[in-house]
C-alpha cells in the first residue's frame, strides 16, 4: 500500500498542472472560515485576524523525502505574526512545548526575515535567521526541506541555505513526521516577534504547488524509507555538490543575520559539524 501511495504521489508530482490539487496531499487542520481555497483547489489562503489564524496538514506521516511548497507571505506590514511551513512529529494530542522532532521555515512578521529551526527530540533553540534578498510577499517562492538519514537540507528557490548533518551528538529524526502550514500570532509574553499591527489586519498567506516526493510511514518504523529506491537516498542527495557548497557559503555569508552556533548561550555540540563546507 505504501508503494502504491508513493507512486501516486510521484505521478502527481510530474503532472502537477493536470492532476495535482491540495486534496492529493493535504487536509484542513484549523481556522474555520480563515481557511480558504480556490475553486480549482490549487491555492490555499490562510487568514489571520484578531479572532483566529488557520492551518492545514499533510494527510500522511512520512519517513524521508523532499518536501516543498510555493508560498507568499502576507503583504501588509506588521510584526508579531508567524507564517510557516514545517515538518513535525507532534501528534494532535501533544503539547508543542513537549520534546519532539521538527524542521521549520518560519516568517516572523512581514519584513522579509525567515527563520529555520531544528528540534531534535527537544524544544528546538537551533534558530538560524536570514534577511531574504527579495520580498517574500510580492510573489511565490519555493521553500524546500530535504530529509534523509544523512542530512537535512533547507533550500529556497533551489539555493541551499542550511544543512544539518546526522550527528553523533544529538538525536536525529528517525521516526515519522507530517507537514503542517499555518499563520498565527504568539501570546503577548513572546516579546521577540514584536507587536501585531491589527490596524492592517486581516493578514493573508498564500500556498500553492502542493506536490512533493516522500516515503509514506504508516508506522513508527521508518527503515523502509532509507531505501535507495527513493532518489533522495542516493549518493547525489546524501551530500552537497561543490556548487551547492559554494551557494550555501555565499548565501549564509550574505544574508544570515542570526545563528545559534555563534551565540555562546545557545551553541550546542553539533555546531562543530554543521554548515562547515
Amino acid at each position: 500500500m505504501a508503494t502504491l501511495t508513493f507512486l501516486a504521489i510521484l505521478l502527481c508530482h510530474f503532472f502537477v498542472a493536470a492532476n495535482c490539487t491540495f486534496d492529493d496531499y493535504y487536509t484542513y487542520l484549523w481556522g474555520g472560515d480563515n481557511f480558504m481555497i480556490n475553486p480549482q483547489r490549487t491555492e490555499v489562503m490562510l487568514k489571520l485576524n484578531n479572532y483566529s489564524g488557520a492551518g492545514f496538514k499533510s494527510k500522511q506521516n512520512y519517513g524521508s523525502g523532499v518536501f516543498r511548497i510555493r508560498m507568499k507571505i502576507p503583504n501588509k506590514k506588521t510584526g508579531g505574526i508567524i507564517t510557516s511551513f514545517y515538518l513535525t512529529s507532534l501528534r494532535n494530542d501533544e503539547s508543542a512545548s513537549s520534546n519532539h522532532f521538527e524542521l521549520d521555515f518560519e516568517f516572523f512578521g512581514t519584513n522579509g526575515t525567515v527563520q529555520t529551526n531544528v528540534f531534535m527530540n527537544d524544544t528546538g533553540h537551533r534558530e538560524q535567521a536570514f534577511k531574504l534578498p527579495f520580498n517574500p510577499a510580492w510573489d511565490f517562492h519555493t521553500y524546500e526541506i530535504r530529509w534523509n538519514k544523512y542530512l537535512i537540507l533547507f533550500s529556497i528557490d533551489g539555493i541551499p541555505i542550511r544543512v544539518h548533518y546526522h550527528s553523533p551528538y544529538k538525536p536525529y529524526p528517525m521516526g515519522p513526521m507530517h507537514i503542517e502550514a499555518s499563520i498565527w500570532n504568539p501570546p503577548p509574553e513572546w516579546i521577540w516577534p514584536g507587536p501585531v499591527n491589527w490596524a492592517n489586519a486581516p493578514f493573508i498567506a498564500h500556498y500553492t504547488d502542493f506536490a512533493f516526493n516522500a516515503c509514506p510511514a504508516p508506522s513508527d518504523d521508518i527503515k523502509q524509507c532509507y531505501s535507495t529506491n527513493y532518489y533522495w537516498n542516493t549518493e547525489k542527495y546524501i551530500q552537497l555538490s561543490d556548487d551547492q557548497k559554494r551557494q550555501l557559503k555565499t548565501f549564509r555569508a550574505t544574508y544570515m543575520i542570526y545563528d545559534y552556533c555563534s551565540n555562546t548561550s545557545t551553541r550546542q555540540p553539533e555546531c562543530s559539524l554543521q554548515n562547515s563546507e
